[in-house]
């Protein structure tokens, strides 16, 4: 049975870091916000410029020829794969190495390589049997920046026949609560998925359609890196707010358990020495 002193350093300690899960939810907590509000108001954009795309890409019908949407025999594919720079936020960057682990078994014999976006999934991933073609740390900021070396990168890689397929795996923002893993078809671009209003006017495009896609495909592109970059950072912020939350209620449960046992010892011990003070008294009168 530990001592009374032992209990009370453990006290001490636990305290010492629930102070510290605390300070460590309440940054995330204020970062979420900040986070959630760019991711939130990057969607409408990635929605409007997904069926522009659609609408060109129709509008241009089999004339439409770009090197992005080139759909050709897969011989090595690459998988991009999104997670955090750091730890301390839960599963959450578990989850997604395993959802790109179960992406890359499911590509059978085909030649893999990996695209890595933060240094958690690049320490993860250090004894997978595939090569990395390129790594970028995730970062707090700037993420325009960092979208447009990763697309250049990916792009190159495309067109020059390095690779013959992109998939993204990073993390959807769904609450505060869920963040889930998701699966994109990165490259070569795909627009038969994409929706369209046909009720809204059709476009004269000056000087031709393969000008104007030629334009925007490499900025879709871009953009889609850039919406997954402030998912992933916004799933992050939650993740870790939910962990710190767990983690600061844990360690006051424990702090109440362990108090409460230390009373309990210490009773004992005042107990103890009540009785031999009795028992010493007892025999001096004998």
């Amino acid at each position: 049975m530990p001592t009374l002193r032992q209990l009370r350093d453990r006290v001490k300690s636990l305290k010492n870091t629930q102070q510290i899960t605390r300070a460590m939810k309440m940054v995330a907590g204020a970062k979420i916000r900040r986070a959630e509000l760019n991711m939130r108001a990057a969607r409408p954009y990635a929605a409007a410029i997904g069926e522009m795309l659609a609408g060109l890409a129709s509008a241009g019908g089999t004339s439409v020829n770009h090197p992005l949407l080139e759909s050709r025999t897969v011989k090595t594919r690459a998988i991009m794969l999104m997670t955090a720079d750091k730890g301390l936020c839960g599963a959450f960057n578990s989850n997604l190495v395993r959802a790109a682990l179960t992406e890359a078994s499911g590509l059978g014999d085909a030649n893999l390589s990996w695209y890595l976006v933060g240094t958690k999934g690049r320490v993860q991933l250090k004894r997978s049997p595939y090569p990395v073609a390129a790594a970028w740390p995730l970062g707090n900021g700037k993420f325009n920046e960092l979208a447009a070396q990763i697309a250049a990168k990916v792009r190159e890689d495309f067109e020059s026949g390095a690779v013959d397929a992109v998939t993204l795996v990073s993390s959807r923002f769904i609450s505060t609560m869920v963040q889930r893993p998701t699966t994109t078809s990165l490259l070569p671009i795909v627009t038969e998925g994409q929706t369209r209003d046909a009720s809204k006017n059709a476009f004269e495009f000056e000087p031709d359609v393969k000008d104007v896609l030629a334009a925007l495909l490499p900025k879709y592109l871009e953009f889609t890196i850039f919406q997954a970059l402030l998912e992933t950072q916004a799933s992050e912020f939650a993740a870790r707010l939910i962990a710190m939350t767990n983690a600061t209620d844990n360690a006051g449960k424990l702090i109440d358990e362990i108090t409460l046992l230390m009373n309990k010892t210490r009773q004992a011990s005042i107990t103890k020495e009540i009785l031999e003070i009795v028992g010493g008294a007892e025999a001096l009168k004998g």
